[in-house]
């Protein structure tokens, strides 16, 4: 290819020899920011199963063409679909488009009479291969040139139906809040509540008894959230700034409170609830009748999240019982790790917990919540359940670190019986996979990579997990030829307590030399929300990769306190989010600089935005003496000021000391090194007071730093061209001690 040949005199000119940090690295480095994001070929895109299954066709873009390959897993067989050249000009021709034949615009291909039938601008068409002509399949008038807009386009709302099972009441709100029931029959209206107001209404959504007997909903109790106030200071069209107004609930806040509240119909008064168990709720979910309408359950997830109460309302008598109780000394991790799936007609439920340390699937009897067996376990942890067969008493799911001697991070998908027998580990290879299943769940396809594996594509069994069908093999040319075959390294070392792996990669610059020393910069994200290090192929890495090749070498590790290991490891972060995993990471660098002594420890820097942003500024404070610069982009440098959800959840309820001792702001004057803040100014999620108020308190404390702050650019702002240039110049200034692009 033409940028072939452009990279290859480039690097001709280039060689091996430059020093780091010099414009030819910046160039080189912005020709391969060019190059390689697209640069994945004979990868394909999902199936699309042919007329319910189990043939499929997909699409995958060649170095120098486009496929449609149909599959056909009885007859273990794959050929091209059609020949793209002749049908891109038929469809041209018919639709009065210009159509690429590397880029046809076809949806819902199928396969029959000889014919291929598919969608394209929204219409669809029939293509003769024989006579090599395109047609539409239904007459319609033309628009002049253009087809009009599909009628399939045009999606109408869809409405929650208030009305009793037996059709005989409808449920609705006044112009006062309140509930009204009314007889369908008689058109008679009945005033159920008398108490809602702007700040207490009620909810329109309504759980109707199946015998249409009673009526659940829910009153809110409005609270009042903290706002804060953002400057555009160069909005589009207009010279003056402009002021808006964000609201965001804080950590400690007084947030809106959902009431249970219960109704007989046939009576038209209330079954008054034991409101204790619901005294201060972070929210109300899960809410279901009992098929014979004797009790309404839900889940309770009280604020401070320490605990997950499935309760049982009579409907009868309004008595509350808990059926079970999640418990955790730390945290119960509700918004990552919650599943409950009823099973209606054995009067059980699914239930996902950490009770064991690691995070699995129970059986449970929905009448008394006591366990009837456990379904998975292990020393591995269940990511997220895909399906459940009732009538099989099967169920599909996602696991990590379930194959034993491989990445504990790596995706793979199992299948067990609900009695906790029958365990199979459907993907196999050594790898992060990635499933679609064909309709009549025979088969599916399996795509799996690692950061050091370009990917690999197979047809395979639903039953049992082989082989049927090799499909495709991922290229990268250009980045082969750019890199000379030089990928990530997965490393993994001890971490703070001698015992436990911690994994990471480590990025070279693609001319790298071994006898050079190169100093190290981190990428960091130690959210507790997940993990960060990439566990999938990519032909770039953005935003580590740029800056990695202008001359230094780069890292990216998971250290405690992250996400989906077991418990223990996860439970580090709690009330400690400043910690952010720095002991295992430094133990981390160490032992690979040990094996690599090309990695110089005495010039280490560290970026990251949002909380990387938070964990690279407490890198200066609390490890100065091992980072030497950091780069900050939008942190949430004090959970008092962020999210109210994220804030309780990792760091508790109700709002301790604690949150000041965890805080980069209240910590400011430990700082020591070179640091550079960024910020958008309309910064939506993270409140831009976390970073000016650093700012106030670093000057306060007379201590050196850069900063910048972004006119109109929202979250992120520092991954903008302007920021993430100016992050490559201060690494490149204060770790290679040089001018930016100097000759």
């Amino acid at each position: 290819m033409r940028r072939f040949a452009v990279l290859g005199a480039f690097l001709a000119t280039v060689g091996t020899a430059l020093g780091q940090g010099t414009k030819a690295d910046y160039d080189r480095a912005n020709l391969f920011a060019t190059l390689l994001p697209d640069g994945v070929y004979d990868l394909p895109e999902p199936p699309q199963w042919i007329d319910g299954g189990p043939r499929f066709w997909y699409r995958v873009r060649r170095e120098r063409a486009t496929d449609y390959i149909v599959v056909d897993p009885i007859k273990k067989s794959k050929a091209p679909a059609f020949d793209p050249v002749k049908l891109a000009a038929a469809l041209g021709k018919a639709a009065d488009e210009k159509v690429d034949a590397t880029d046809l615009p076809i949806t819902s291909l199928r396969l029959n009479d000889g014919a291929i039938r598919f969608r394209a601008f929204g219409w669809p068409w029939k293509y003769d291969p024989v006579q090599d002509k395109a047609i539409l399949e239904n007459s319609s008038p033309r628009a002049g040139k253009k087809l009009p807009p599909h009628p399939d386009s045009l999606a109408g709302p869809y409405a929650a139906n208030p009305v009793s099972p037996d059709g005989k009441w409808e449920a609705y709100l006044d112009e006062n809040f309140n509930v009204m029931l009314k007889n369908r029959d008689t058109d008679e209206p009945f005033t159920l509540t008398g108490d809602g107001s702007e700040k207490a209404f009620h909810e329109a959504e309504f759980y109707w008894s199946p015998d249409s007997s009673k009526l659940f909903f829910f009153q809110v109790i409005v609270g009042k959230s903290s706002k804060f106030h953002l400057v555009e200071s160069s909005p589009e069209g207009r010279y003056l700034p402009r002021a808006l107004k964000v609201e965001q609930p804080k950590p400690g806040d007084k947030i809106n409170r959902r009431k249970p509240r219960l109704f007989s119909a046939n009576a038209k008064a209330e079954v008054w609830i034991d409101l204790e168990p619901f005294a201060n709720p972070y929210d109300l979910t899960n809410v279901r009748w009992d098929a014979d309408s004797s009790r309404v359950t839900l889940l309770n997830n009280p604020r401070g999240h320490q605990s997950l109460r499935y309760e049982s309302i009579d409907g009868e008598t309004g008595e509350v019982k808990p059926l079970f109780v999640e418990t955790s000394k730390s945290f119960v991790d509700y918004a990552h790790k919650l599943y409950l799936h009823p099973l209606d007609e054995s009067d059980e439920l699914i239930w996902m917990s950490e009770r064991d340390g690691w995070n699995h699937l129970y059986l449970m009897d929905s009448k008394t919540g006591q366990v009837k067996n456990r379904i998975t376990k292990g020393e591995w942890v269940v990511r997220r359940v895909d399906r459940v067969d009732e009538a099989a008493r099967k169920i599909w799911f996602w696991a990590f670190g379930v194959r034993t001697g491989q990445d504990p991070y790596h995706l793979h998908y199992c299948r067990i019986n609900l009695d906790g027998t029958g365990l199979v580990v459907l993907t196999e290879a050594d790898g992060s996979h990635e499933v679609w299943v064909s309709p009549d769940r025979q088969y599916f396809v399996d795509q799996y990579s690692r950061i050091d594996f370009r990917p690999v594509v197979e047809l395979r069994r639903m039953d049992d997990g082989k082989l049927v069908l090799p499909l495709e093999t991922a290229t990268t040319p250009e980045l082969d030829k750019s890199f000379h075959g030089r990928l990530p390294e997965r490393f993994v070392a001890k971490g703070r307590d001698g015992k436990t792996d911690i994994h990471g990669v480590i990025f070279r610059p693609s001319n790298f030399d071994p006898k050079k020393k190169y100093p190290v910069v981190e990428d960091i994200y130690s959210g507790p929300t997940e993990f960060h290090v990439p566990k999938r192929f990519s032909a770039y890495h953005q935003p580590l990769q740029p800056i990695v090749e202008v001359g230094v070498i780069g890292v990216m590790i998971d250290g405690m306190g992250t996400n989906w290991r077991n418990k223990a490891f996860h439970d580090v972060c709690w009330k400690n989010l400043g910690d952010a995993g720095f002991p295992d990471r430094i133990a981390w660098l160490k032992a690979a600089a040990a094996k690599y002594p090309e990695m110089d420890l005495t010039h280490v820097g560290i970026f990251g935005g949002s909380q990387g942003g938070r964990n690279a500024v407490r890198a200066l404070i609390a490890h100065s003496d091992f980072y030497k610069v950091a780069v900050a982009d939008c942190g949430n440098h004090d959970d008092r000021l962020y999210h109210q959800w994220y804030g309780e959840l990792w760091m508790g309820y109700p709002v301790n000391p604690h949150y000041w001792f965890q805080s980069n702001i209240t910590k400011a004057h430990h700082v020591q090194g070179k640091l550079l803040l960024s910020v958008g100014e309309l910064d939506r999620n993270v409140d831009p007071a976390n970073t000016h108020r650093l700012i106030d308190a670093l000057t306060k404390a007379e201590i050196d730093f850069d900063m910048a702050v972004v006119p109109g650019k929202p979250h992120g702002a520092g991954e903008y061209p302007a920021g993430s240039r100016r992050r490559t110049d201060f690494f490149v200034r204060h770790l290679l001690g040089m001018e930016p692009r100097a000759k």
